[in-house]
């Protein structure tokens, strides 16, 4: 994914969980997963960076998009349901990859080990009506 212009999110909570990541070396919180995804602005088409905690599922990372329990998805998934190619970044490697929902059955199979990880994502499911996606993001090669 390349841009001259890229954004991280507007969130204080998420803009500062970013320069933590960046700044540990990709381990902001200790015993917990975290990545940075970038999604292209589905309107804008600029390069929207934000982080998220993630569980794996093979060679897929699984990412939650509770928006802390909101009524509305986060930007980030509509930005990759417009646009599937993102970018990762884990620890200190970026790398291209290609995002989708996970479907009704692996929604089914990856709550429990999404809510081990992370069990305020339990909670969050409680608190909204909309259905919160699970997204599986494919790590791809490297065009070229």
């Amino acid at each position: 994914m390349t841009a001259t212009r890229r954004t991280d999110s507007p969130n204080p909570w998420v803009a500062e969980h970013i320069r933590r990541f960046e700044e540990t070396g990709g381990v902001p919180r200790p015993g917990i997963r975290d990545l940075l995804l970038t999604t292209r602005g589905r309107r804008s088409g600029v390069l929207r960076r934000t982080a998220l905690a993630y569980v794996r599922d093979g060679e897929a990372y699984v990412l939650t998009a509770s928006n802390a329990g909101a009524e509305r998805h986060p930007a980030w998934y509509l930005n990759l349901r417009a646009c599937p190619a993102v970018t990762l970044q884990v620890g200190t490697e970026s790398f291209p990859a290609l995002a989708r929902p996970a479907t009704a059955a692996e929604a089914e199979r990856l709550w429990p080990v999404v809510t081990a990880a992370m069990p305020s994502y339990a909670a969050y499911r409680a608190s909204t009506g909309r259905e919160i996606p699970l997204v599986v993001v494919i790590p791809r090669p490297a065009a070229g």
